[in-house]
C-alpha cells in the first residue's frame, strides 16, 4: 500500500545491508507529546493515507488530540495483520462463509469475499488428559484431540484453502509449529 504522504514523513531507514521504509511522526506537528498508543495510531494513519478514507485531516485531528475534550472526528486503523485464537477466529471464519453464500445467493462472486488484511488463526488445544503415565500418552492424547474436533479441523482446514490470506496455525503442546503443521495436513 503507497501512502499519499502529505505530511513528508516517508523515509527509509537503513540497518546494515537492509533498507526499511518509516514513516517519521517528527514531519508531523503535535505528534511528539502524544502517549505511545496514539504514536502508534498516528503512524498507521500516516502509513495508509490514502486521501480517501484516511485523510490529512484525520492525522491533524489526532495530532492534536485532547485527553479532555470529548472525540469529534473517527480515525480509521489499518492492521498489517490479524492474528486469532480459535475461540474468536472460527465465528469469524463462520461469517465469511456466510457472506460468501449470500453473495452467492444474489448473483455476485462469492470469490471476492476474503478477509481484507492477512489473517491467522491459531488453533487452541483443549488441556484434557485422557492416557498418562505411558510411553505413547502425548500420540494418544493428540489422537483423542483430533476424533473430538474432527469436523472443526476440517472446516478450518477448508477456511484456510477458501480464503484469500487466511492461515490456520495448528500448535500441539510440545511441539514445533513445524512438526504440529506436517500433522494438520496428515490428519485432517
Amino acid at each position: 500500500m503507497s501512502s499519499v504522504d502529505t505530511f513528508g514523513s516517508k523515509g527509509t531507514l537503513e540497518v546494515g545491508e537492509n533498507s526499511y521504509e518509516i514513516f517519521r511522526l517528527s514531519a508531523v506537528e503535535g505528534t511528539a507529546r502524544l502517549p505511545y498508543s496514539l504514536k502508534v495510531l498516528a503512524e498507521n494513519l500516516l502509513r495508509t493515507e490514502d486521501g480517501a478514507n484516511i485523510t490529512a485531516d484525520h492525522v491533524r485531528a489526532l495530532a492534536s488530540w485532547d485527553p479532555d475534550a470529548q472525540p469529534d472526528t473517527e480515525i480509521q486503523f489499518t492492521p498489517a495483520r490479524v492474528i486469532m485464537q480459535d475461540f474468536t477466529g472460527v465465528p469469524c471464519v463462520v461469517d465469511l462463509a456466510t457472506m460468501r453464500e449470500a453473495v452467492a445467493e444474489l448473483g455476485g462472486d462469492p470469490e471476492r469475499i476474503n478477509p481484507l488484511a492477512p489473517a491467522e488463526m491459531v488453533i487452541d488445544h483443549s488441556v484434557q488428559i485422557d492416557v498418562a503415565g505411558r510411553r505413547d500418552a502425548f500420540e494418544r492424547n493428540v489422537e483423542f484431540e483430533y476424533q473430538r474436533n474432527h469436523e472443526r479441523y476440517q472446516f478450518l482446514r477448508w477456511g484456510q484453502t477458501a480464503f484469500d490470506d487466511f492461515k490456520v496455525v495448528p500448535r500441539a503442546p510440545g511441539s514445533s509449529t513445524r512438526s504440529t503443521s506436517s500433522t494438520w495436513r496428515a490428519r485432517s
